[in-house]
């Protein structure tokens, strides 16, 4: 009788997956949902933000019809599929308008709170560096200017020159400027007194150098975070300005001048002055929303800078 032998070989042991690193992309990927996850005001401010600057760019992408072209049949729609803000008193699309109109209150904002941060950042630098009889007429002045109400000061200013979009902007930028003025000074007056200063002062280093050499680079963000909040209050004065009939000339779309139209109509046309204030509100919102994250984390870079 014959036996078989049967031989048994021991199996291979199971090979292990290897575990493949993550790319760049799978790790933006993580950081943006992260970001959005803890961040879902400030997230949705931002697309808000992005939809506008698009708008303000593209305007002809989005809105359907024409902002300027009345429409006799249709006067004075309530918000629908074809309309979704409605129609004003002379047939034309309310939402196209607030579109068309995004250029305008972005650029009056946006130039306005330039204008005011670097002149009233330049006059508190001098004003902080240099001391002395300068700084005491500098900053009177800026104090009687602040003893106005900022709109107050715009409408004079806007009034004096005439109702257009420049002399809107720069009606509004002279308003805010005292503010940056006595920031930037004060800001100054408290980086001058550390020792890298006064030793640039006692090895007869130029005064140009340590007004932009070394008291700028450590005292503009504070500047740059203040302006992050005042493009929406900017925006918000200049709208308030155009309400009063200071603003461009009709038949510019500019959304406070929309909402001036319509408040005569509130009770029986309450959408053409709703949704003009509204974009308002929300603009101004979602600015102070990405303004307070950004002056927040210039304040931690700050504080971690001076450490």
């Amino acid at each position: 009788m014959v036996q078989l032998a049967l031989e048994i070989r021991p199996s291979a042991p199971p090979v292990s997956p290897v575990a493949l690193p993550a790319g760049p992309a799978v790790g933006r990927g993580r950081a943006v949902l992260s970001f959005i996850i803890h961040h879902p005001l400030l997230t949705i401010s931002l697309l808000f933000l992005l939809f506008l600057v698009v708008a303000a760019l593209f305007p002809g992408l989005i809105a359907p019809f024409p902002p300027d072209t009345a429409n006799l049949d249709t006067l004075r729609l309530t918000p629908s599929a074809a309309h979704l803000f409605g129609t004003d008193q002379l047939g034309r699309d309310i939402f196209s308008r607030v579109v068309y109109g995004t250029r305008i209150t972005l650029v009056v904002g946006l130039l306005s709170t330039a204008l005011a941060t670097f002149a009233g950042g330049l006059i508190g630098l001098i004003a902080g560096a240099v001391g002395g009889w300068l700084d005491s007429v500098l900053m009177r002045f800026s104090e009687i200017m602040l003893a106005f109400p900022g709109i107050l000061l715009a409408m004079a200013i806007v009034a004096a020159a005439g109702p257009n979009e420049q002399d809107l902007i720069i009606a509004v930028g002279v308003a805010a400027l005292p503010t940056y003025a006595k920031l930037m000074r004060n800001q100054v007056r408290v980086v001058r007194e550390r020792p890298f200063i006064e030793a640039a002062v006692a090895t007869g280093t130029r005064r140009r150098t340590i007004l932009f050499g070394h008291l700028l680079p450590n005292t503009y963000s504070s500047l740059l975070a203040l302006a992050t909040l005042g493009i929406g209050i900017n925006i918000l004065a200049g709208s308030s300005l155009s309400f009063l009939g200071l603003g461009p000339p009709p038949p510019s779309p500019e959304w406070g001048a929309m909402v001036s139209d319509g408040a005569g109509q509130i009770a029986t046309s309450w959408w053409m002055s709703l949704f003009p204030g509204l974009t308002i509100v929300l603009t101004v919102l979602a600015l102070s929303v990405v303004g307070q994250f950004l002056r927040a984390r210039w304040d931690i870079r700050s504080g971690e800078n001076s450490q």
